[in-house]
């Protein structure tokens, strides 16, 4: 991930909760010490506190930064009303930014879709076809579902020059009015596929990566939300196919089981010498990645 800190902004939003967390403490504990150094560079100019104490510094900045005060100590000098009457109008505006934040991180929509930790090749219809599955981690509906397929991949011209480029790969189904539970999208590996001739070991060897792309609105939120996913070469898993996450109770009652979105089985009518040497003899598995 690139990060620049010259756009604080964008930055403050891609970070996770606890990076955020810790760069507002950060944030919050390097103003304190730079004010604390500044009082203290003025001796006498906090009434009640320790001569030279650091600590009775830091703390009488941290009740003014945050504009509380007990009442204990008080700014004594003409320099330590200024310092302190600086560090108020600076408390005043880093609590709106960081207020600001919280709020833009927490009204921010969403997606709470699920995948696959594997993508698989099996055959459908006698034809070699690429299948990745995603589920909705929501109760609530997902509604004008729009998926876009992906495959980095690594093309060497005639000049030798190599070139890494992203080609479409056509969905069976690339859009869906109602998402409920989940959805197995597939991508067909004929001769008009750019996939088309490719094996475990080339999609290794050459480094491709599918890349899939999800826009939904979400009835709940009554807003867009996007997502993006991506497989490595190695996720690919060539003669398996996905087991069925429907179910079916001695009452006959269909139901539907979120948590075997990336149970796998093989795929019996897999032509056994084009089965992938990756992951063999595992049979039917299932990883953690798909929650």
């Amino acid at each position: 991930m690139r990060l620049d800190i010259r756009d604080p902004y964008y930055l403050a939003l891609i970070l996770s909760w606890p990076q955020f967390l810790l760069a507002a403490l950060a944030v919050e504990t390097a103003v304190n010490v730079g004010f604390a150094l500044l009082y203290l560079a003025g001796p006498g100019s906090i009434a009640n506190a320790r001569p030279g104490s650091f600590w009775d510094a830091f703390f009488f900045s941290l009740e003014t930064l945050a504009t509380v005060g007990y009442g204990v100590m008080a700014p004594a000098t003409a320099y330590g009303h200024v310092v302190s009457s600086i560090e108020i109008f600076v408390g005043m505006g880093l609590t709106a930014v960081l207020t600001g934040l919280m709020f833009v991180r927490f009204s921010r929509p969403r997606a709470k879709i699920v995948y696959a930790d594997r993508a698989v090749v099996a055959l459908q219809n006698g034809q070699p076809t690429l299948m990745l599955r995603m589920g909705n981690g929501r109760s609530s509906l997902l509604t004008h579902v729009s998926v876009k397929l992906g495959a980095l991949i690594t093309e060497r011209t005639e000049e030798g020059e190599v070139l890494r480029r992203v080609e479409d790969l056509r969905l069976l189904r690339s859009e869906n009015q109602i998402f409920i539970l989940t959805w197995t999208l597939m991508h067909t590996i004929d001769e008009s596929s750019p996939l088309f001739g490719y094996d475990a070991e080339r999609l290794v060897a050459e480094g491709v990566i599918l890349f899939l792309s999800v826009d939904a609105r979400d009835q709940a939120l009554g807003a867009q939300v996007l997502d993006v996913q991506n497989y490595a070469a190695d996720q690919v898993m060539f003669g398996e196919r996905f087991a069925d996450t429907i179910s079916r109770d001695a009452a006959g009652h269909t139901t539907g089981d979120i948590t075997r979105i990336s149970l796998r089985q093989p795929d019996l009518a897999w032509p056994a010498t084009t089965l992938a040497p990756a992951d063999a003899g595992e049979g039917p598995s299932k990883a953690g990645g798909g929650r």
